[in-house]
């Protein structure tokens, strides 16, 4: 028994040993991205592995853009859709999470969710897609590390530039070129609203432009957007 007692503390020494490199790697990261721009990400490179299952010479459309050179319409239009207090918390809203626990205990499954944008972004970066309680627990982490290390202006400027906008579309300029056809600084308050109504699922609204569901969320942000702070 002392055997097997030796064998298991060596083991939970070594999977902690290897939680704490992993975090480490992790937090020199978001350390670097503070001041850097990411070329990439987990999220980015598991999209682009399903792509070349199909066609091996599958590439991602993304460009980078800084801040300043993104409409104000869609900095407002994405705040108002997916996290109207990022101004006012440190990363978790607690309201929106309770919110969506209630919601989602009446329909009996899973049909909101209270992700912050930084909890968004942490996941992104990251993590990979799967739903799972590790990956939930590390994106927490992920994100207090992200909120402790980055203005909110520099979290958001990151996350408009990563997330995905369509199939293989990442960042607001791939996004509003792919759409529209032009830069992302050039978008109008309705074009934002509609870009940002497609966040929750944008390769669905890649493929169903028309979707009246769509419409229905970008005249709700429209709405919204004049309230929205942002950075």
């Amino acid at each position: 028994m002392r055997g097997l007692g030796r064998w298991m503390a060596r083991v939970f020494l070594l999977v902690g040993a290897l939680f704490l490199v992993w975090n480490l790697w992790i937090f020199a990261h978001v350390l670097l991205w503070k001041y850097r721009n990411p070329e990439e990400t987990a999220f980015m490179q598991e999209r682009l592995a399903v792509l070349r299952e199909r066609d091996p010479g599958a590439r991602l459309k993304k460009a980078w853009v800084p801040y300043a050179k993104i409409s104000v319409q869609l900095k407002r239009a994405v705040v108002a859709a997916e996290d109207a207090n990022f101004l006012d918390h440190e990363g978790f809203d607690w309201d929106a999470i309770q919110r969506a626990f209630e919601k989602n205990r009446r329909k009996g499954k899973v049909v909101a969710g209270g992700s912050t944008i930084s909890q968004q972004l942490a996941k992104n970066l990251f993590l990979s897609s799967h739903r799972t309680a590790w990956r939930k627990a590390e994106e927490a982490l992920i994100t207090v590390m992200i909120e402790a290390v980055m203005d909110k202006e520099r979290i958001l400027e990151v996350y408009l530039n990563v997330i995905e906008w369509g199939e293989g579309v990442f960042g607001a300029e791939a996004a509003s070129r792919h759409y529209f056809g032009m830069g992302a600084g050039a978008l109008s308050a309705y074009q934002g609203a509609w870009l940002a109504a497609m966040v929750p699922n944008p390769r669905y609204y890649d493929r169903h432009r028309d979707s009246a569901h769509l419409g229905r969320k970008t005249a709700v942000l429209l709405q919204r957007m004049p309230a929205a702070d942002i950075p």
